[in-house]
Order: structure tokens, then sequence, then C-alpha cells
């Protein structure tokens, strides 16, 4: 983001992540999205460098960072070439905010502590089969019996379904299409729950997608994140976190793109001559530049707003929105200038090109995005 609203801590942090993911992702990053997989283990290394919690607070494991200090993070994760790595690692990102935002004392201590640390590893499961950008659609019930809820349902497209320990679920309460909405955390060793085999994207291949499964699952009342009801406030709340990390990350591909696009066409001669020196190549990667600038921008200043405690809502979707499409337009360009390049595996843009097709759905889809900035018209940050 754009150094303009950083202090001295930003730096620092940015230094120090950019190291650790040249140390732990670059080198494995090809074979890990080759494999749709990465060790388990990074998530404990990346715990360990305090990358996990560095927006949280102090008391719950975390560094007491602000939004700057997170979207620093998942910029410089993103930057490692592995964008499924980089939303594996940051799951905890969607996952932990309705604990924080809801959560008493007690439950941030048991839930939010282990994760930052990397010691856990958590998933949001609120997409089901018959309900995406629809969240009042849920159908999976938690039914309340004595001091326990009995949960049946399904989940899918789940980021870390596979592997979490702990599930972040919305489930329904009530027949209320929006206050019949709750939060509850299940262990994965809850009996009755399993998951599918992980689901083969075309993108994004590192990270675990998963389907999730509950049948008759009981969870203590201690489990439940609020009161009954209070799920869809506190999905939509968490929405503009999740829109800013997503569109951060979107404007992280957009800059790889173009470092990729530069050092090829300074290499590659056609003609008699390096790429670079043909005009139609040099206005291509101007736009390009101009398109990632004006992204990294406006996402930065809605993350400013954010920051002063404004309502974003509107102003998130608009970021997610232009940040995925200006992606989209950055790395079609770089396949384009890379020409037969551009379109094989080895090819970093070519894996560009298909991880950025998700920045347009996941979140909310561009088009329901185009709804809330309609009806958010009137907020003004």
């Amino acid at each position: 983001m754009l150094p303009l609203f950083w202090d001295d801590t930003h730096h620092a942090l940015k230094d120090s992540a950019d190291a650790w993911v040249r140390r732990h992702i670059r080198p494995h990053a090809d074979a890990w999205e080759e494999a749709e997989h990465f060790p388990r283990e990074l998530h404990r290394a990346a715990g360990d460098a305090g990358l996990l919690g560095v927006a949280y607070p102090e008391e719950w494991g975390g560094a007491g960072g602000d939004v700057f200090h997170g979207l620093v993070v998942a910029e410089a994760l993103a930057r490692g070439g592995s964008v499924g790595t980089a939303m594996g690692l940051g799951s905890h990102a969607i996952s932990l905010p309705p604990i924080f935002l809801m959560g008493t004392d007690a439950q941030k201590e048991r839930f939010i502590r282990p994760v930052v640390a990397g010691e856990q590893i958590a998933c949001l499961a609120v997409t089901e089969p018959g309900a995406g950008s629809d969240v009042a659609g849920i159908r999976t019930r938690a039914v309340r019996d004595g001091d326990s809820y009995v949960i049946n349902g399904s989940k899918t497209y789940i980021t870390s379904g596979c592997r979490a320990d702990l599930v972040v679920l919305l489930a329904r309460t009530d027949e209320d299409r929006h206050s019949g909405l709750t939060f509850f955390v299940v262990p994965s060793d809850t009996a009755g729950f399993r998951t599918g085999k992980p689901l083969h994207k075309m993108g994004w291949r590192a990270s675990d997608t998963a389907e999730l499964f509950f049948d008759d699952c009981r969870v203590p009342v201690d489990n439940r994140i609020g009161p009954e009801g209070s799920g869809f406030l506190g999905v939509v709340a968490n929405f503009t976190g999740e829109r800013l990390f997503l569109a951060a990350s979107a404007v992280a591909v957009s800059q790889m793109a173009i470092e990729e696009t530069e050092k090829h066409i300074s290499q590659r001669e056609a003609f008699g001559r390096h790429l670079s020196g043909f005009q139609v190549v040099r206005h291509r990667m101007a736009e390009m530049l101009s398109r990632e600038a004006s992204s990294r921008a406006f996402v930065s200043v809605v993350a400013e707003q954010y920051r002063r405690g404004v309502d974003t809502s509107s102003q998130a979707a608009m970021a997610k929105n232009r940040t995925a499409e200006d992606c989209a337009w950055i790395t079609d360009a770089a396949v384009q200038l890379h020409g037969g390049m551009g379109y094989m595996r080895e090819s970093l843009v070519e894996r560009l090109f298909r991880d950025q097709r998700l920045f347009s759905i996941g979140g909310g889809a561009t088009e329901i995005m185009r709804e809330v900035i309609w009806r958010r018209r009137d907020v003004r940050g």
C-alpha cells in the first residue's frame, strides 16, 4: 500500500515480511502450486515470525498493529509467487474477525491465540451449495438441545477447510432470513464432522479448498459466538476487512505481473531489437503501470478511512471491484506481451492470469458488489 499512510513500523514490517517470504515461500512456490498443497508447518513458521497476528491485539497473542500492518503482510505473502499459499496462510484473516468482534474474552483466548501463533488453523464456513453471495439463504441448521447445539448441513468452497482445526461456522438458528443466523466454532475432531476431498481449482492451487459436512455435530453452547441471531451482522461487518484483504492481494498480483513483464521485454528480442524498443509495447506497459498505481491508491485511501473508524462498506466494495478489473487487464496484457511463453505453465504470468480470476468472485461477486455500492451510495467516508 502507499507509504503515505505508513510510519516506521510499517516499513520495518515490510522489510521483515518480504525477507521471510523470500526464505520460506519463493523457493518452493512452483512445487507447491503443482502439488496443490503447501506444508502445514508453514503456519507455525509464519506464527513464529509474528506475521499471522500482526493486526490483532497483544492481549490475544497479536502485535497490536492496524489495518495497514495487515495489508502489508497480505501483499508480501501474495508476492511470494504462490497466491494459493498466501490465501491458505491468510484464511485466519476472514475466520477470526467474527470471534474478535462478538466473542467473549474466554473465547478469544481459547480460539484466537493458538491460531495467530500458528499452532492451529481456522477457516470460515459460510458458502453453501445453494447459498453463495446470498448469505441469508443459508440452510445449515443448528438446533439448541440443552447445553449444546446439534448442527446439520454442508458448506462448500471453504479455504483451508481440509486442514482446519477450527471451523468458524455460520448456521441457521431461526427461520428469519437475516436475524436467524448465528456463528459457532466447530472443532474438526467433533463427532459427525467430515471433509470431502480437496477441490481442484483453476487458480490458487496451493490452497486447500473443501466441502464440509455436518451430521448431527454436537457443540457446546460455549462455542456459540455472540447471541443467537447475531450472525448476519457479524458476517456483514467481516466483509469490509475481507474485501480490503482481497483488493490488496489483487494489487500485489498486478505488481508481480508488471515486474515479470518488464524483465521479459528487456531481454526478449524481435526484429533485431528488444521488445522494450517498440512504442506499442512501452505504451501497453505504461497503461499497466497506471492501472496498478490507481488501484494501489484506491485501496490505501479506503484502508485509511477504515482505520479511522469510517463506514467503508461501499468503498471497500468499490476497491475490490476496481482492483479485480485492473488485475484482470494487467495479467491479460502480461500474457500477451510474453507471447507464446505467456501461455506456458512454466511462466509465472500464466499462473497469475489464472489466479486473478477469483478476485471478482470471492468475497462477493462483482455484480453483488455493484448492488452494495448502489444501496450504500449515500454513505460518505
